[in-house]
């Protein structure tokens, strides 16, 4: 089996702010980071170059990921003050809404994304890994 990784660090600039509304802790406010995404391929063939996937081809991964994390203000569709973030829209913020708010979260739409694109290849996304710093990283996993 041969494995790639591909990885877009925090120096890459997906800044975003978003709240874990429920939480009792400060991550209860608005606050942010730079997040950075490590994405892991899989095929038991390779290319005609020899390679699982040709790196210069994931442009369509970094468009999506700008879409969904790039200076975007971040919501669940279940937050209590979905209305007041809303009204920030267009105004004072790019608004992405999303089902749930965690780095595991965004790690399991990425894996998602990428499984489709990959659907018609001998590919396979093993995890993507999601991390707010350093410290902190999540991730969403083939079983």
């Amino acid at each position: 089996m041969y494995k790639v990784t591909k990885t877009y660090g925090p120096e890459r600039g997906f800044s975003c702010a978003f709240r874990q509304w429920s939480a009792e802790s400060n991550c209860r406010y608005l606050h942010g980071y730079s997040l950075g995404f490590k994405v892991e391929l899989e095929s038991s063939t390779l290319d005609i170059n020899n390679w699982v996937y040709d790196f210069g081809k994931f442009a369509f991964l970094e468009e999506w990921l700008r879409e969904k994390f790039d200076h975007t203000l971040l919501v669940a569709q279940n937050d209590p003050e979905l209305d007041l973030i809303r009204s920030l829209d267009q105004k004072a913020a790019k608004l992405v809404e999303l089902e749930k708010i965690s780095c595991e979260y965004f790690a399991e739409i990425t894996f998602k994304f990428l499984e489709a694109h990959f659907l018609n290849l001998d590919v396979k996304v093993n995890s993507v890994v999601v991390s707010e710093h350093n410290s902190n990283s999540a991730g969403y996993y083939r079983s």
